[in-house]
């Protein structure tokens, strides 16, 4: 043998061993955890999100606990229902995730949204409450990361939100860190968001994104990283994507390699809907105070702060609210539009490296079974 071929075949021993995706065997895991759900009859696919899914057409997921512990009812049920519309208006399905009476609903029926933003009984449901919730049969809206469970799942590569939880003030001695962010280092799914909500420590949670390997991207001509209510937060993300086709050939590339950490992507809320920021500042500080002060801790520590700052702006917040995730739900809509015009290329779990002959056509998936986790 040859000194070059030689060392070729030694090379390819020495690595051989090593998985190029090394977690494809998660994502195999992911498609029986999904298949078996559905036999249990614990997920609950909505007609159209399953119709949607098969034929590879755009779908966006959403989260729920905007509507079961971020805004007052009937104002909930009425946003909660616009922001559908505005999905569909821009060419995608929206699949608003929720979990009602111990199943977890990928896509709402009419009723089941309506159940869910009126009921006094509901749990704000992240990561960690999934199994108790399903195992007690108890209904509650979904946070970004129980939502992103639920989404990858079945398939869906985009979630749109408001805002997404962060590392909370005082957090460096707290360790009050909110489950999304974990979520976003080891889910692969792009979450289009108006960054983080203005109640936590931005910095720090920019630094923890970092560390979890998730790529974050300003959408629009700057780096300028948001703050929910307002479109600046003086911190910077490290890239930006001036528009949809941008944003969308990150994500997809992001699935071609296989990686198995999120996408941020960031909106600044319009400047012609944005709060003062003194105005918003002041009802924040006095709000995070008597939180502190009341000795709230953990996942109530959110919806007391906006509901605070609900009642000091006197209704201001809502509306800013409002008007931002409806913004991030045209841009989502847009983003997964084209994300699904583009075809990526994937490769199958059980094998090392898939590779996709440039011009082939991307064969059509007929089911949950022939989803890619």
């Amino acid at each position: 043998m040859h000194g070059l071929d030689s060392c070729v075949c030694l090379h390819r021993r020495m690595w051989s061993h090593i998985t190029l995706f090394p977690h494809a065997s998660h994502m195999e895991w992911g498609r029986a955890i999904a298949r078996r759900l559905l036999h249990d009859g614990l997920l609950k696919l909505h007609p159209d999100v399953s119709k949607a899914i098969a034929s590879q057409k755009a779908v966006v997921a959403l989260e729920s606990t905007i509507i079961t512990h971020g805004m007052p009812y009937p104002e909930n049920l009425t946003m909660a229902k616009e922001v559908e519309q505005i999905v569909k208006e821009h060419g995608a399905v929206p699949a608003t995730v929720g979990i009602v009476k111990g199943k977890v609903h990928v896509g709402l029926s009419e009723s089941d949204l309506e159940y869910l933003a009126e009921s006094k009984e509901t749990v704000k449901i992240s990561r960690r409450d999934l199994p108790y919730v399903l195992s007690k049969g108890l209904s509650g809206g979904t946070t970004v990361s129980a939502t992103m469970v639920a989404a990858h799942k079945v398939g869906i590569p985009v979630l749109v939100t408001g805002g997404i939880g962060g590392v909370h003030r005082d957090g460096q001695n707290t360790l009050d860190i909110s489950a999304d962010l974990t979520e976003l280092g080891r889910t692969p799914m792009a979450v289009v968001s108006a960054g983080v909500k203005s109640i936590l420590d931005i910095g720090r949670t920019l630094e923890y994104l970092e560390t979890n390997g998730v790529c974050v991207a300003t959408f629009g001509e700057t780096r300028e990283f948001p703050a929910f209510f307002l479109p600046k937060s003086g911190f910077q993300s490290p890239y930006n994507v001036t528009d949809e086709e941008e944003a969308a050939k990150l994500i997809a590339n992001a699935q071609v390699i296989g990686q198995d950490s999120g996408v941020l992507i960031a909106v600044p809320i319009p400047e012609d809907h944005a709060a003062s920021s003194l105005v918003i500042d002041d009802a924040i500080q006095q709000a995070v105070t008597e939180a502190r002060d009341k000795g709230i801790r953990g996942k109530d520590v959110t919806p007391f702060i906006l509901e605070r700052i609900y009642e000091i702006t006197e209704g201001l917040s809502l509306a800013i609210n409002i008007a931002l995730i409806k913004n991030n739900a045209r841009v989502g809509s847009r983003i997964a539009r084209v994300l699904a015009r583009q075809k990526v290329p994937k490769y199958h779990p059980s094998s090392q490296l898939f590779i996709e002959k440039a011009g082939a056509a991307a064969k059509p998936v007929s089911d949950i079974h022939h989803l890619w986790f």
